[in-house]
């Protein structure tokens, strides 16, 4: 029986899975990814990256005991993080050191901030599709940056691709672009294609031949080849392995949790897939613009669909940070604990710190406001730093973040959506308090679904459809 596989790259971690024809998932590991913070930014290896990878899938296949040759189909998934390379592919330096192993610029880093205004000052109709407002985690900003403050490496650069792009064409030589990576973070439409005029009006008129941009982008699932030789000894498998054009993290965990839905069905659900960030995806048969939301997509990732994105720059990131403002290591044993006190001071005064408020933008705020610029806030500090004082400055954390969830659906709801219900996956389904709130704020059915990891299980239907093309 054929299997695949699914790789999924996150923030801070590679996560990999075997699965049978039925979805089950039969082994799943991670390794961990290499971030340098350097002068307020951050910067990653693609070649780290894929050792990561790498790791992750033979460790998830001993796990699974898959023979190499039983697995048919591969996929990946990852953040938007922007991979540059030179036309021969090696790696090109993202970072003012120079050092070329530094060649990936991760989502969240925001140097590019004021390219992005510069972006959203054109109010050009390219904006439409990301809500009017760029935002600084899209990788147009990012490359107007490298070519103003790296103009040698911007000289030397070959290839800009996303992510999950890269790792396709790490793995199969083919440089194909996914439609889920170019529609949904690069201004590009299945309609017109690149826009030249705005391409022109932001200083990048050369981007799609200095950084190999396809004319058009390959539709998600399609079969891009084989593993070529180099990378199936890499992963672990054999070059008869196929490998299907993927997508974007996020889009592939709503896919996990929407993707049995009817088209009625899923007009009034939402998947939120939240771990650092947070990301809430809705879809239509008809196109749904909101202001401060990213799209509509067309095909963002279900075909004959239509897809907006808002979302939460930093969630699972703002409650570790919390923590770590109190001298404690973020581990999940820590998170366990602090909610476990929680429940207790609750029981005695349900309404825990009434006094204390928290605006969870603390790296921007990704929508309904589009600010990229916006600081998070919290009013009503005591001088006392205890334990129970964390607990409470925690809470009111979790609860702020509900409500800016509550803030993103209401924008849907105003243009169009009448959402009723919530599919959540990611680290945020495995906090008990989050979920909590999540459904008392936003008065939605919560559902959490019932595969381990919905995000692999979603990259894995991916890469399943792909295999089937190439034995047809």
């Amino acid at each position: 029986m054929p299997l695949v596989a699914a790789i999924d790259i996150g923030t801070a971690s590679a996560r990999a899975g075997i699965f049978d024809a039925a979805g089950t998932l039969l082994g799943r590991a991670e390794a961990p990814l290499e971030t340098r913070e350097a002068d307020g930014r951050a910067e990653q290896s693609s070649a780290q990256i894929w050792q990561a990878a790498a790791a992750a899938l033979s460790a998830a296949r001993a796990e699974a005991g898959a023979d190499p040759a039983e697995v048919a189909g591969l996929a990946f998934d990852a953040t938007t993080s922007l991979v540059l390379l030179d036309a021969a592919a090696r790696p090109v330096s993202v970072s003012t050191g120079g050092d070329d192993r530094w060649n990936v610029i991760p989502w969240h880093d925001h140097r590019a901030t004021p390219e992005a205004d510069a972006c959203t000052a054109t109010a050009h109709p390219a904006l439409a599709g990301c809500g009017g407002a760029m935002h600084p985690e899209m990788p147009l900003p990012k490359l107007m940056w490298l070519k103003r403050a790296l103009p040698a490496s911007w000289a030397r650069a070959g290839l800009a691709l996303d992510l999950t792009d890269f790792l396709a064409f790490r793995a199969t030589g083919n440089p194909a672009r996914s439609h889920c990576t170019l529609t949904c973070k690069w201004t590009w439409t299945p309609d017109a294609g690149w826009d030249q005029g705005f391409l022109a009006a932001i200083g990048l008129p050369d981007l799609v031949a200095r950084t190999g941009q396809p004319a058009r982008a390959t539709p998600i699932a399609a079969d891009l080849g084989p593993l070529t030789a180099e990378a199936a000894a890499s992963l672990g498998l054999t070059p008869a392995t196929r490998v299907a054009a993927g997508l974007i993290d996020a889009h592939a965990g709503a896919l996990g949790v929407l993707g049995h839905l009817s088209p009625d069905a899923i007009e009034t659900s939402a998947a939120l897939i939240a771990g650092t960030s947070s990301a809430v995806m809705a879809f239509s048969r008809t196109p749904r613009p909101a202001p401060g939301l990213w799209g509509p997509y067309p095909g963002g990732t279900l075909p004959g669909l239509w897809l907006t994105e808002g979302g939460q720059s930093a969630s699972g990131a703002l409650l570790d940070h919390v923590l770590r403002l109190h001298g404690l290591d973020p581990a999940p044993a820590t998170h366990a604990r602090v909610i476990a006190r929680i429940t207790e001071l609750r029981r005695a005064t349900p309404d825990l710190a009434p006094r204390l408020h928290v605006l969870p933008d603390f790296h921007g705020n990704r929508s309904p406001n589009a600010d990229p610029e916006a600081l998070g806030v919290i009013s009503g500090l005591p001088l006392d730093s205890s334990f129970d004082a964390l607990a409470r400055l925690y809470w009111r954390t979790c609860v702020a973040l509900a409500l800016g969830l509550r803030a993103v659906l209401a924008r849907l709801n105003q243009h169009g959506y009448d959402i009723d219900t919530l599919h959540v996956t990611g680290g945020h389904a495995r906090n008990p308090l989050l979920m909590e709130l999540y459904a008392d704020a936003t008065r939605c059915r919560t559902v959490e679904p019932s595969a381990p990891d919905a995000v692999l299980l979603g990259t894995a239907m991916v890469a399943a459809a792909g295999s089937r093309q190439s034995r047809s």
